[in-house]
């Protein structure tokens, strides 16, 4: 509906985009956070620069990769070698906590409200910061499940103690041959659980998740619901930014707001009812979660 109707707001003074999205949550029935690579950014998980330069050196010297995102679609020689990359990529990405605050704080914003999130982040830390898993749906996989690589079924298997004996018994960026993962159905090769192409395997706790968002939204169309857009960029616009469009502008109760640098934007038709925040996520959350705070003292 709105892929060519958009427009970039007149910039707003950021305290007072700040402001007035503490007020709009405060005053909200329900919150939908939607939320992209940006959100995870924010908290501390960079994929380029010192902190890839920290964890994949090796690999970087070796293959000439200068980064997390492209390294997981390099021609790697051998299954030993691309596992030792994913290993040791799943383990930095998806068995820590991300530095930063952003997630934490976005949490105390939304803790005691009615809150669904949807998001394409892989890397689980919004469990990890204590979201309730039921009102999380992750729509592009996770980094801590695999697939068969056929797909030969719609199943997928965590892969924490598999990965964390791999990233034990790596050596010179390679894993041992009988580590290597094997479907235990079919015997194909496994792979990563993430959205891809037409083989990303979508199983039941997948759909029951989906279900779950949607039965969310159905239950609060007409009333006062904030659609929060953190960090979702322009390669999957149909997952996030254009569903919340189209909700704000079918519901005059709503208010979509979006923090993003440098891609705060919004259609023509609800800049009205929006609030574009050009800024740090990370500063921005830390304000409203301050605001808010003061507001209940």
């Amino acid at each position: 509906m709105f892929a060519r109707n958009y427009a970039i707001r007149k910039k707003e003074d950021a305290p007072a985009a700040t402001a007035r999205l503490a007020r709009v949550i405060e005053e909200a029935d329900a919150v939908v956070v939607g939320a992209g690579s940006g959100l995870s950014t924010a908290a501390g998980f960079t994929y380029s620069g010192a902190r890839f330069d920290e964890h994949f050196a090796d690999f970087r010297d070796r293959f000439g990769i200068t980064d997390m995102y492209s390294g997981g679609f390099f021609p790697f020689p051998d299954a030993e070698t691309r596992w030792a990359w994913w290993a040791r990529h799943i383990m930095v990405n998806r068995y820590v906590k991300a530095p930063g605050s952003a997630y934490d704080d976005l949490l105390d914003i939304v803790r005691e409200r009615d809150y669904f999130v949807i998001t394409t982040n892989v890397d689980h830390q919004f469990q990890m910061a204590g979201f309730d898993k039921k009102r999380l749906f992750y729509t592009q996989g996770d980094y801590g499940l695999w697939q068969c690589s056929r797909p030969c079924c719609q199943k997928t298997y965590d892969n924490e103690t598999a990965v964390r004996e791999m990233a034990a018994r790596e050596r010179d960026m390679r894993i041992p041959r009988e580590l290597v993962p094997k479907c235990p159905v079919c015997g194909a090769p496994m792979t990563m659980n993430l959205r891809c192409d037409d083989t990303f395997v979508e199983d039941a706790g997948w759909h029951a998740a989906q279900s779950r968002y949607r039965d969310f939204l159905r239950r609060h169309e007409g009333l006062r619901v904030l659609f929060l857009e953190l960090g979702v960029g322009g390669n999957t616009p149909v997952i996030i930014k254009y569903p919340f469009w189209n909700a704000v502008a079918r519901s005059p109760q709503a208010t979509y707001a979006c923090v993003n640098m440098g891609e705060a934007l919004c259609p023509g038709d609800i800049e009205h009812r929006s609030i574009l925040v050009d800024g740090d996520i990370a500063e921005t959350l830390a304000s409203v979660k301050a605001r808010l705070a003061k507001r209940l003292d």
